[in-house]
């Protein structure tokens, strides 16, 4: 144990960090740690790390230095992708005393009684072989949880280091799945996003059922308003996982599906497991089943060998597609992919440029998307926090709306009447009813 027992964390990257920090966060509670804002002074920072971009690397070791500037003498963990990719590079880092990769990242409890013994070893378990599965889920940082079912990733996109981070796909047990969704219920959240690398690809450890076994099962869990179902490869979304929904009182009619690009040839070199024609199906096959849907895709801009040509496609195929909303990815050069040592390497000033051009595209999509729902009625679920004197939460379809704050209305099912945009293209709204 450490002085006072306060511990801080920051978290870069994805839902599925978000998932396993708070994880961390309760197994050090447990023994004895209270917790306090990254800005506080604590004796232990743990910082769980992103590496999907060089910018996330670069944030991870600024982070390290705020956290030693704040309290020089107090110890740092480093956890996450970053840290199973670069585990020596990270420990040569001044300040940091512990590097976890992905084997040992929840037996940080166990290893902080010998993190004061200066001949300890500070690398533990970057083995990528051969990893177990950890169960994990947010509770008490938002308003929703994120709830892990699976972890790891078997394709081998030639950009992406996440199966070197996180080794093969591996996943829960729905048993285990289920309890962990009752906890989360019992804690007072009513929304769950279903998180992972690969979700689509969930398998049960024990009998084997599918993603589409799994969800039936969720929607059945009491206290549970909402589900999401986060980042889904279009290959892996069928007819059944789309009806469900449809159907569903619980899942919310909002996809996020990774595009990367609209160009056949670029998708082909990224060795994506779909072409624009299947994407595009999906994607069609989904408005026809649910029209109210918020559609998200994630691209990527600048990948070696996107010709101005491929890059037009990717915004005329995207124009052309009914989406919501786009996060959009400057291509980053990554160890030990195939990708860094592609011909055809795009400039960092054309990157730029381009992901520009997709985020301005971006912000016209999702305000026609809103536009459609000014003055109709919707539910919402507001969050805990109050920014300014309102209460900010989605309504089922993922529309970012504001009402005037009320402790009443915090973590409540409201219908409301959607009236007009505000100056960050949040939809003002008036309360009509309140349901549980």
């Amino acid at each position: 144990m450490l002085k006072n027992n306060l511990v801080a964390f920051y978290t870069l990257g994805c839902k599925l960090n978000f998932s396993e920090t708070s994880t961390i966060g309760r197994q050090l509670s447990d023994i004895g740690y209270s917790k306090t804002d990254f800005e506080n002074k604590a004796d232990l920072y743990v910082i769980n790390t992103c590496s999907v971009t060089e910018n996330a690397n670069r944030e991870c070791r600024r982070i390290i230095r705020k956290a030693k500037k704040t309290a020089p003498n107090s110890k740092v963990v480093v956890t996450g992708c970053y840290a199973q990719l670069k585990p020596k590079a990270i420990a040569e880092i001044s300040g940091v005393d512990m590097v976890l990769g992905a084997n040992d990242k929840f037996n940080l409890p166990k290893l902080l009684n010998t993190i004061n013994e200066k001949q300890t070893e500070k690398i533990h378990g970057c083995e990528i072989d051969n990893l177990d599965y950890h169960s994990s889920y947010s509770l008490n940082d938002r308003t929703r949880s994120f709830l892990k079912i699976q972890d790891g990733c078997d394709y081998p996109c030639t950009y992406c280091t996440i199966p070197l981070a996180r080794g093969k796909s591996r996943c829960d047990s729905i048993e285990n799945i289920i309890k962990n969704a009752e906890n989360i219920a019992v804690n007072g959240i009513k929304e769950i996003v279903l998180t992972g690398v690969n979700i689509g690809e969930f398998i049960d450890i024990n009998t084997k059922n599918n993603f589409y076994d799994l969800i039936k099962k969720l929607e059945k869990v009491e206290g549970i308003q909402r589900y999401r179902i986060s980042s889904i490869e279009p290959n892996l979304i069928t007819n059944d996982i789309i009806d469900f929904v449809k159907k569903s009182n619980k899942f919310m009619p909002h996809f996020h599906i990774p595009m990367q690009s609209g160009s056949d040839a670029i998708l082909g070199k990224m060795k994506r497991r779909y072409n624009t024609t299947v994407y595009g199906n999906k994607v069609q096959a989904i408005i026809k089943a649910i029209p109210n849907v918020c559609i998200g895709a994630d691209v990527i801009v600048g990948f070696p060998g996107e010709t101005e040509q491929e890059f037009e496609k990717t915004l005329h195929f995207i124009k052309d597609l009914p989406i919501s909303y786009l996060h959009v990815f400057s291509y980053s050069e990554r160890e030990n992919t195939e990708a860094i040592h592609f011909d055809g390497v795009v400039s960092k000033k054309k990157r730029s440029e381009r992901s520009k051009q997709l985020r301005i595209l971006s912000e016209k999509l999702q305000r026609n998307f809103y536009q459609k729902y000014l003055l109709t009625e919707q539910n919402a679920l507001f969050e805990r926090e109050n920014k300014d004197g309102f209460l900010y939460g989605f309504t089922e379809n993922y529309i970012r709306v504001k009402i005037p704050f009320s402790e009443k209305h915090v973590q409540r099912k409201i219908k409301i009447k959607l009236l007009s945009f505000d100056k960050n293209s949040n939809i003002l709204s008036e309360k009509l009813t309140t349901n549980n």
